[in-house]
């Protein structure tokens, strides 16, 4: 029995769909983000007290940079998904790019942009 070099055109759909899925819900996080580094919803420290407002003021900020942070790792994740999309329209999706072997189903629907298999990602990160 030969060893398969890619997953069928039904395969790569079912991954197409997970990763849409994942893709509208990390991209609804991203705008959630956004929206709280933007400070959309109004919630400022306009209407407190003096006494309290340097302390809001500090962890409005901190806040702010945190939201910012998670936002451009969020953007980062989404970059990825939409890379895998294209990877599936190439027929290259869930190929290892170390060893050119399908990486397991299993570990594809857990990191859906996935481009190497668990043993290759344990090893680089020993080195």
């Amino acid at each position: 029995m030969s060893e398969k070099t890619r997953y069928t055109d039904e395969e790569l759909q079912e991954f197409k769909e997970l990763i849409l899925a994942k893709l509208e819900k990390a991209q609804r996080d991203y705008d959630l983000l956004k929206a709280n580094v933007m400070n959309n919803d109004g919630n400022d420290t306009a209407d407190t007290s003096p006494t309290f407002k340097v302390l809001e003021e500090g962890a409005s900020t901190l806040g702010k940079e945190e939201a910012g942070q998670l936002a451009q790792r969020q953007m980062k994740f989404i970059q990825h998904l939409q890379a895998a999309l294209v990877r599936i329209e190439n027929k290259t999706y869930g190929i290892c790019r170390a060893t050119g072997k399908l990486i397991p189903k299993k570990r594809l629907r857990a990191v859906p942009h996935a481009t190497l298999s668990i043993d290759v990602k344990q090893q680089n990160s020993k080195k």
